[in-house]
C-alpha cells in the first residue's frame, strides 16, 4: 500500500492505495465523491473526466499514485460553495443537455476544460472536443447548445441534427 496526498476540490485528501488503484476508484470509493462515474473502464466513454493540475483527464486511465501531490477537481467542486450551479451546469439545465445524467459529470468537466482553453468555440470545435465523451440519450445537440450558451454565444440558430 502507498500513501497518496492530493488536493481535491480545494481540500486536502489522502489515503492508502494499492499501486493498481485507479484515480476514479480512489475518488469514488475512498473519498466518496461519486459524481465521477465509471462507465466503461476502457477510456472510451468520458464519464470519469476530472481535472488534474488543470488538465482534463479520464480518471479511469490514471493511477491514484500518479495524482499524488496534484490538484484534482471533480464535478462536486464545480458548484459554488452555496450549492448554486456554475455557468456550465446552469446551461446544461437551461438547454436540456442531459437526460439520464450518467454522462453529464464528464461532459461538464470536458466543457469546462474546453472553455478554459477556448472561451468562444465554434459548434464544430465543441463537437470535436467532445469526441471522447459518449452520451447514449441526447444525441449531443442539446449538450452542444449548452456549451455554446455557457460560452456566451447565441444558440437559437444552431441547426438540429
Amino acid at each position: 500500500m502507498t500513501q497518496v496526498k492530493m488536493t481535491v476540490n480545494g481540500k486536502p485528501a489522502s489515503g492508502q492505495v494499492e499501486g493498481r488503484t485507479l484515480l476514479v476508484h480512489f475518488l469514488r470509493d475512498d473519498l466518496e465523491l461519486t459524481g465521477t462515474h465509471v462507465g466503461c473502464d476502457t477510456s472510451q466513454c468520458g464519464a470519469c473526466v476530472v481535472h488534474v493540475n488543470g488538465d482534463a483527464v479520464k480518471a479511469c486511465t490514471m493511477f491514484a499514485v500518479e495524482a499524488d501531490g496534484a490538484e484534482v477537481e471533480t464535478i462536486e467542486g464545480q458548484a459554488a460553495p452555496d450549492g448554486t450551479l456554475n455557468t456550465i451546469q446552469q446551461a446544461f439545465q437551461d438547454h436540456h443537455g442531459l437526460q439520464c445524467g450518467f454522462c453529464t459529470p464528464g461532459m461538464v468537466m470536458s466543457a469546462a476544460a474546453l472553455l478554459k482553453e477556448n472561451p468562444k468555440p465554434s459548434e464544430a470545435e465543441v463537437r470535436h472536443y467532445l469526441d471522447g465523451n459518449i452520451c447514449r440519450c441526447t444525441g449531443y445537440h442539446n449538450i452542444v447548445k449548452a456549451i455554446m450558451a455557457a460560452s456566451g454565444q447565441e444558440v437559437s440558430a444552431l441547426a438540429a441534427e
